[in-house]
């Protein structure tokens, strides 16, 4: 799902290379900060895009006022400053990078590590104050220390891989990632409750989520061994930092290496107590703050921008791809050319089984399901799917982004399976109270175009190309009946390209037309 993108509004301060990159391309790009929330809502109404860092908050009341906006890119990881539902449910795509700033969020977890284990920091001050307390910080090596890692994605992984190279054990967690897989970069996976008593180190790479707020706690240090240290290089909340300065005080944590706190800049009195403990190590959220990582974010997200752009020459775009997509899934599978036309597929037999049940209809349930090598990946056809069916059905700017939220608010389930078999297709089943149960199977041939193979228990002995002027009708007597469908669209002045007929319980005719099939009234047979 491609977007017009003429305008871009920049409203926190990036790499000038972003801004460079989008101009060069013909993206016309406007550099606003620090903007208090009208002004930021009245500039947005001229852009159909917007680039943040942290400092922008995009929540639900600026992208209510925000009608042109169709994309909302985080020049960094974390997207915790955006709304993502209220975006999801506007249609807007948004993007971050994830791995634009891996290796220096790395680099400075690494660096954490290493100053507590040798009281770096307390040290140099001290030294620096006249002092030679030499006994005073007697550290401790890494080598044969168990370091707990969790999250194993980019930057767990990086980090994982460093500090092994200082001979240290690594375990892990994360619920995305498979032992098989964990092992195969030198982590042992583990679940919490096996990893907090045999971990010297913790350090945390996961996003700030319900799941994870306040994941260190004061019921974990009872857990953990005592003098355990913890480094947070994350987000603010995932550490409770009441109970760190409580566990620092009593001797159950043996030091902290903090980059995020729960508010940034820190003012209050509990957190400004745990940054001035002499056993934290404390840096102002510089995870990203290196020249290498904001020019890179800065690149990246400009790149992820062209690459969307339907104003930008079909050869530029080619030459970037979509590597952070937030809220939708689908949109990273069109970049493949090779997923296209199964998207176009599962959009059109979505269309085709609301007319087979005569709408949206709410308490609607629908089963997808693929079949053949290869088709077990394409999860995303749902979406597609569901695309299709609220077309025409919803006012609230239909795409593949909002598709499942509006799904959803409309009363509309989805399931995905997929089954073996030669051939790869795609099934849609809709079931409905009223409407009864319905099904459609279409398939992609060598033409890469969309076919439709069966309707119920019908089908179609060469398939049926699916797409505009399509006309499809319902009968019993398939002699009888197809002479009345075409007596009928003649009469009304349609011009007739090609006939199929299916035959099962029912008798199906389908009629490709060289212009839109007007409605008219046959009589002994159905119009779908």
């Amino acid at each position: 799902m491609a977007v017009a993108l003429k305008s871009v509004l920049v409203s926190d301060a990036v790499d000038a290379r972003c801004v460079d990159l989008l101009a060069e391309h013909g993206v016309h790009v406007t550099c606003r900060y620090r903007l208090p929330v009208p002004e930021l809502i009245a500039e947005l109404k001229n852009h159909d895009g917007l680039i943040v860092r942290s400092d922008t908050k995009v929540t639900a009341e600026v992208l209510a006022g925000a009608p042109n906006l169709r994309i909302v890119g985080r020049a960094g990881t974390g997207v915790d400053n955006i709304d993502i539902e209220a975006a999801t449910r506007k249609g807007v795509i948004v993007l971050n990078t994830p791995g634009g700033n891996s290796i220096s969020a790395c680099e400075l977890t690494c660096s954490l590590i290493m100053s507590l284990a040798r009281n770096v920091a307390p040290a140099c001050q001290s030294l620096k104050e006249g002092r030679w307390d030499r006994k005073l910080y007697t550290g401790c090596e890494l080598y044969g220390k168990t370091l707990a890692v969790l999250g194993l994605g980019r930057i767990g992984r990086e980090v994982a891989s460093r500090m092994q190279a200082f001979g240290m054990k690594t375990v892990g967690f994360d619920p995305m990632v498979t032992a098989e897989g964990a092992a195969s970069f030198g982590v042992q996976k583990m679940e919490l409750d096996e990893i907090w008593p045999v971990a010297d180190f913790i350090t945390i790479h996961t996003p700030l989520i319900p799941q994870t707020r306040n994941l260190i706690n004061d019921a974990v240090f009872n857990k953990c061994k005592r003098g355990v240290r913890i480094i947070n290089c994350a987000r603010g909340g995932i550490v409770d930092e009441a109970a760190l300065l409580q566990a620092l005080n009593d001797g159950r944590c043996g030091g902290a290496g903090l980059d995020v706190f729960i508010e940034e800049p820190p003012r209050s009195e509990p957190t400004l107590s745990l940054i001035r403990h002499p056993a934290v190590v404390a840096t102002p959220h510089l995870g990203a703050s290196t020249q290498e990582a904001q020019q890179r974010v800065a690149v990246e997200i400009a790149e992820q921008f062209l690459a969307l752009a339907t104003n930008v020459p079909p050869q530029v775009r080619s030459e970037f791809t979509v590597t952070g997509v937030v809220n939708a899934p689908v949109l990273a599978a069109t970049m493949n050319q090779g997923n296209v036309p199964w998207i176009s597929l599962a959009k059109e037999l979505g269309k085709l089984s609301a007319r087979m049940i005569q709408g949206a209809v709410p308490k609607t349930t629908i089963q997808v399901v693929t079949t053949g090598e290869g088709m077990e990946n394409m999860k995303f056809l749902t979406t597609s799917v569901l695309a299709g069916m609220l077309a025409g059905h919803t006012s609230n700017g239909l795409n593949l982004i909002n598709a499942p939220t509006l799904a959803k608010e409309a009363g509309i389930s989805v399931a995905l399976t997929h089954n073996g078999g030669d051939l790869r297709t795609v099934r849609v089943t809709t079931v409905h109270p009223q409407a009864g149960t319905h099904s459609v199977i279409g398939t992609v041939k060598a033409d890469d175009l969309p076919y439709l193979l069966a309707i119920d228990d019908a089908r179609f002995e060469q398939g049926v190309l699916v797409g505009s002027h399509l006309a499809l009708f319902q009968g019993q007597d398939t002699q009888v009946n197809l002479g009345t469908v075409v007596s009928a669209l003649i009469q009304s002045g349609a011009i007739i390209t090609s006939v199929a007929t299916a035959v099962g319980k029912n008798a199906w005719f389908a009629v490709h037309t060289a212009q839109d099939v007007p409605v008219i009234s046959i009589p002994g047979v159905v119009a779908v």
